[in-house]
Protein backbone atom coordinates (compact mmCIF):
# COMPACT_ATOMS: atom_id res chain seq x y z
CA UNK A 1 0.00 0.00 0.00
CA UNK A 2 2.87 2.34 0.84
CA UNK A 3 4.32 1.71 -2.63
CA UNK A 4 1.06 2.81 -4.34
CA UNK A 5 0.88 6.01 -2.26
CA UNK A 6 4.54 6.80 -2.97
CA UNK A 7 4.08 6.25 -6.72
CA UNK A 8 0.99 8.52 -6.70
CA UNK A 9 2.88 11.33 -4.95
CA UNK A 10 5.84 11.05 -7.36
CA UNK A 11 3.46 11.07 -10.36
CA UNK A 12 1.63 14.17 -9.08
CA UNK A 13 4.91 16.00 -8.53
CA UNK A 14 6.18 15.06 -11.98
CA UNK A 15 2.93 16.23 -13.61
CA UNK A 16 3.12 19.55 -11.79
CA UNK A 17 6.64 20.16 -13.10
CA UNK A 18 5.56 19.84 -16.77
CA UNK A 19 4.75 23.05 -18.67
CA UNK A 20 1.05 23.62 -19.28
CA UNK A 21 -0.18 22.10 -22.54
CA UNK A 22 -2.27 24.33 -24.76
CA UNK A 23 -4.08 22.68 -27.70
CA UNK A 24 -3.14 24.10 -31.12
CA UNK A 25 -6.57 25.64 -31.78
CA UNK A 26 -6.17 27.88 -28.71
CA UNK A 27 -2.64 29.07 -29.44
CA UNK A 28 -2.25 32.59 -30.77
CA UNK A 29 -1.06 33.12 -34.32
CA UNK A 30 2.46 34.47 -34.73
CA UNK A 31 2.76 38.18 -35.30
CA UNK A 32 4.40 38.71 -38.66
CA UNK A 33 4.03 42.48 -38.77
CA UNK A 34 4.46 44.90 -35.94
CA UNK A 35 2.23 47.95 -35.70
CA UNK A 36 5.14 50.28 -36.52
CA UNK A 37 5.87 48.34 -39.72
CA UNK A 38 2.26 48.42 -40.96
CA UNK A 39 0.63 51.66 -39.87
CA UNK A 40 -2.69 50.80 -41.54
CA UNK A 41 -3.04 47.49 -39.67
CA UNK A 42 -5.15 49.11 -36.95
CA UNK A 43 -7.62 50.39 -39.55
CA UNK A 44 -7.81 47.03 -41.32
CA UNK A 45 -8.68 45.08 -38.20
CA UNK A 46 -11.83 46.97 -37.41
CA UNK A 47 -12.94 48.36 -40.77
CA UNK A 48 -16.70 48.58 -41.12
CA UNK A 49 -18.44 47.50 -44.30
CA UNK A 50 -20.04 50.52 -45.97
CA UNK A 51 -21.67 48.73 -48.92
CA UNK A 52 -22.34 45.08 -49.67
CA UNK A 53 -24.23 43.72 -52.68
CA UNK A 54 -24.63 40.04 -53.51
CA UNK A 55 -26.85 38.65 -56.23
CA UNK A 56 -26.84 35.03 -57.39
CA UNK A 57 -29.35 33.69 -59.89
CA UNK A 58 -29.60 31.23 -62.79
CA UNK A 59 -27.92 33.69 -65.19
CA UNK A 60 -24.84 34.23 -63.04
CA UNK A 61 -23.63 36.19 -60.05
CA UNK A 62 -22.61 39.68 -59.03
CA UNK A 63 -21.07 40.90 -55.81
CA UNK A 64 -19.59 44.16 -54.63
CA UNK A 65 -18.41 45.57 -51.34
CA UNK A 66 -16.68 48.61 -49.93
CA UNK A 67 -15.11 49.13 -46.53
CA UNK A 68 -14.34 52.30 -44.63
CA UNK A 69 -10.58 51.79 -44.99
CA UNK A 70 -10.75 52.13 -48.78
CA UNK A 71 -11.00 48.50 -49.90
CA UNK A 72 -13.40 48.05 -52.82
CA UNK A 73 -14.17 44.91 -54.81
CA UNK A 74 -16.66 43.98 -57.52
CA UNK A 75 -17.10 40.86 -59.65
CA UNK A 76 -19.62 39.63 -62.19
CA UNK A 77 -19.66 36.19 -63.74
CA UNK A 78 -21.62 33.42 -65.36
CA UNK A 79 -21.23 29.75 -66.16
CA UNK A 80 -20.17 29.00 -69.73
CA UNK A 81 -17.51 26.35 -70.29
CA UNK A 82 -16.57 26.75 -66.64
CA UNK A 83 -16.94 30.01 -64.76
CA UNK A 84 -16.24 33.20 -66.66
CA UNK A 85 -15.82 36.23 -64.45
CA UNK A 86 -14.54 39.76 -64.62
CA UNK A 87 -14.06 42.22 -61.86
CA UNK A 88 -11.83 44.63 -60.04
CA UNK A 89 -10.55 45.45 -56.60
CA UNK A 90 -8.64 48.33 -55.07
CA UNK A 91 -7.02 49.05 -51.74
CA UNK A 92 -4.81 51.63 -50.10
CA UNK A 93 -1.27 50.38 -49.51
CA UNK A 94 0.93 51.10 -46.52
CA UNK A 95 2.58 53.85 -48.56
CA UNK A 96 -0.79 55.66 -48.90
CA UNK A 97 -1.11 54.92 -52.62
CA UNK A 98 -4.31 53.40 -53.98
CA UNK A 99 -3.67 50.16 -55.91
CA UNK A 100 -6.27 49.04 -58.44
CA UNK A 101 -6.52 45.74 -60.30
CA UNK A 102 -8.92 44.76 -63.10
CA UNK A 103 -9.12 41.11 -64.04
CA UNK A 104 -10.82 38.43 -66.07
CA UNK A 105 -10.96 34.78 -65.12
CA UNK A 106 -12.04 32.16 -67.65
CA UNK A 107 -10.74 29.13 -69.52
CA UNK A 108 -7.52 31.09 -70.20
CA UNK A 109 -6.85 31.52 -66.47
CA UNK A 110 -6.70 34.55 -64.20
CA UNK A 111 -5.47 37.61 -66.10
CA UNK A 112 -4.89 40.70 -64.01
CA UNK A 113 -4.08 44.23 -65.15
CA UNK A 114 -2.81 47.02 -62.96
CA UNK A 115 -0.35 49.89 -63.18
CA UNK A 116 1.67 48.47 -60.27
CA UNK A 117 1.86 44.88 -61.59
CA UNK A 118 5.06 43.77 -63.33
CA UNK A 119 4.96 43.12 -67.06
CA UNK A 120 6.87 40.41 -68.91
CA UNK A 121 9.97 41.35 -70.91
CA UNK A 122 9.55 41.77 -74.67
CA UNK A 123 9.56 38.61 -76.78
CA UNK A 124 12.99 37.95 -78.37
CA UNK A 125 13.02 38.39 -82.15
CA UNK A 126 14.12 34.80 -82.84
CA UNK A 127 11.23 33.37 -80.82
CA UNK A 128 8.72 35.73 -82.45
CA UNK A 129 9.98 34.61 -85.87
CA UNK A 130 9.70 30.92 -84.89
CA UNK A 131 6.14 31.43 -83.64
CA UNK A 132 5.18 33.12 -86.93
CA UNK A 133 6.69 30.23 -88.90
CA UNK A 134 4.74 27.74 -86.77
CA UNK A 135 1.49 29.63 -87.42
CA UNK A 136 2.23 29.75 -91.15
CA UNK A 137 2.98 26.00 -91.22
CA UNK A 138 -0.19 25.15 -89.31
CA UNK A 139 -2.23 27.32 -91.70
CA UNK A 140 -0.75 25.26 -94.57
CA UNK A 141 -1.62 21.98 -92.84
CA UNK A 142 1.87 21.18 -91.57
CA UNK A 143 1.85 20.06 -87.94
CA UNK A 144 5.07 19.25 -86.09
CA UNK A 145 4.34 17.09 -83.07
CA UNK A 146 8.01 16.98 -82.06
CA UNK A 147 8.57 13.34 -82.94
CA UNK A 148 11.20 12.10 -85.38
CA UNK A 149 10.05 11.00 -88.85
CA UNK A 150 12.59 9.31 -91.12
CA UNK A 151 11.29 10.87 -94.32
CA UNK A 152 11.25 14.36 -92.89
CA UNK A 153 15.03 14.69 -92.83
CA UNK A 154 17.28 14.04 -95.81
CA UNK A 155 19.99 11.39 -95.67
CA UNK A 156 22.70 14.03 -95.96
CA UNK A 157 21.70 15.52 -92.57
CA UNK A 158 21.88 12.12 -90.88
CA UNK A 159 25.30 11.34 -92.39
CA UNK A 160 26.65 14.71 -91.22
CA UNK A 161 25.28 14.14 -87.72
CA UNK A 162 26.84 10.66 -87.54
CA UNK A 163 30.18 11.99 -88.76
CA UNK A 164 30.20 14.62 -86.02
CA UNK A 165 29.69 12.09 -83.22
CA UNK A 166 32.13 9.22 -83.11
CA UNK A 167 32.49 7.51 -79.74
CA UNK A 168 35.95 7.26 -78.26
CA UNK A 169 36.76 3.57 -78.67
CA UNK A 170 39.74 3.47 -76.32
CA UNK A 171 37.41 3.19 -73.30
CA UNK A 172 35.62 0.03 -74.46
CA UNK A 173 36.87 -3.32 -73.19
CA UNK A 174 38.21 -5.82 -75.75
CA UNK A 175 35.35 -8.20 -74.88
CA UNK A 176 32.83 -5.56 -75.88
CA UNK A 177 34.40 -5.21 -79.34
CA UNK A 178 34.49 -8.97 -79.86
CA UNK A 179 30.72 -9.28 -79.43
CA UNK A 180 30.15 -7.83 -82.85
CA UNK A 181 29.02 -4.30 -82.00
CA UNK A 182 30.45 -1.85 -84.49
CA UNK A 183 30.30 1.91 -84.65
Amino acid sequence: MKLVILASIIGACAAGALPAYLPPQFRTAPTYYQESYRPRAGLERSAAILRSVSDVNERGFHYAFETENGIQAEETGHEANGIQAQGSYSYTGDDGQVYSVRYTADANGFQAEGAHLPTPPPLPEAIAKALQENQRDEANGIFDDGSYHDGKYGDSDVVVARAQFQPNRQYYTPGFRSTGYRY
